[in-house]
């Protein structure tokens, strides 16, 4: 018999999309503004992203917030009082953003690919 190897499946973003995400996480107006440098956002005013449960178990619609915004932010415990801008042109960025901040602030949240987002559609601004 033969035996066909499988190509390994990433499970840390590249260097470059580390950098870009950072880079596009950091610039003013942009993510840092309300999530903060550290990630932990403000208390009842702007998601905590360390540790996060809705983007280790919901990365598509994470990159989705971020590509076109959300109107509704939160969780069933917490309600944030501002809708969340879109931060992004393209969702190369997007997913470069996410993963970012799924491998910084102490989260090792893995990664999303291209593939995952495939169905993402950018709305029309």
């Amino acid at each position: 018999t033969t035996v066909t190897e499988q190509p390994a499946t990433a499970t840390t973003p590249t260097a470059e999309q580390m950098a870009l995400g950072k880079s596009i996480f950091e610039t003013p107006g942009k993510c840092i503004t309300c999530h903060m440098a550290n990630g932990q956002g403000v208390a009842n005013v702007f998601p905590n992203l360390v540790g996060s449960k809705f983007l280790l178990e919901q990365k598509v619609l994470a990159v989705t917030q971020v590509l076109n915004g959300s109107e509704r932010v939160g969780s069933k415990t917490v309600k944030y009082p501002a809708p969340m801008p879109p931060q992004t042109a393209s969702i190369e960025e997007a997913v470069a953003v996410i993963n970012y901040v799924l491998n910084s602030f102490g989260n090792n949240g893995g990664i999303v690919t291209m593939e995952d987002v495939k169905d993402v559609v950018v709305d029309p601004r």
